[in-house]
């Protein structure tokens, strides 16, 4: 208690300038950040080029938690692929496998099952408005790299949403006290 108080004395006893060049600081870390992620998605040509797993539906081949990394450069798909999809109300990816890939000849349309590896059945019982398979516009991208467990602060965060105020708050106080090696 007594180090939250002086925290908080600290930033108040703070020189207006002072302050400002914290709070600017902060800006530029998110502004980075946020770079960084556009940057990604321009070179991988993918909506969301980093997910993490939030379900055990792909178990054993990538566990809750697992960071994935995905690109969209090709859309050639394969049954055995890996991917990641949105489509309808769903606004989280879901990541499985494809077992179906057929190509329709006149119009170059590719029509994509797909099915979870820990799943009993395939995932038409996902898909909004009683579409039995995807298009390739609802493939957000395909597995290219795997980051085990590093996701699971995420699964965290989103689970307890009390931990990622704390969380955002002691990164905001850790900037706004941070000593400038110049003073």
């Amino acid at each position: 208690m007594e180090a939250v108080k002086g925290t908080i004395s600290e930033i108040a006893g703070m020189k207006m300038r002072k302050l400002l060049l914290q709070i600017v600081s902060f800006i530029m870390i998110v502004v980075s950040a946020l770079m960084i992620w556009k940057s990604c998605m321009v070179l991988t040509f993918c909506e969301s080029p980093i997910v993490v797993v939030l379900s055990g539906s792909m178990e054993p081949s990538f566990a809750r938690g697992d960071i994935l990394f995905l690109t969209n450069f090709d859309q050639d798909y394969t049954p055995g692929d890996i991917v990641v999809y949105t489509q309808g109300s769903y606004e989280i990816p879901i990541v499985h496998r494809l077992i179906t890939v057929q190509e329709i000849e006149k119009d170059g349309e590719a029509y994509l099952l797909t099915k979870g590896d820990n799943n009993n059945v395939d995932d038409r019982g996902l898909y909004d408005n009683n579409l039995t398979y995807l298009n390739k516009k609802h493939i957000l991208g395909k597995i290219r790299a795997v980051a085990p467990y590093v996701g699971i602060l995420t699964i965290l965060l989103n689970d307890y949403p009390y931990l990622k105020y704390t969380v955002i708050g002691g990164m905001l106080i850790m900037v706004l006290v941070a000593k400038d090696p110049q003073s």
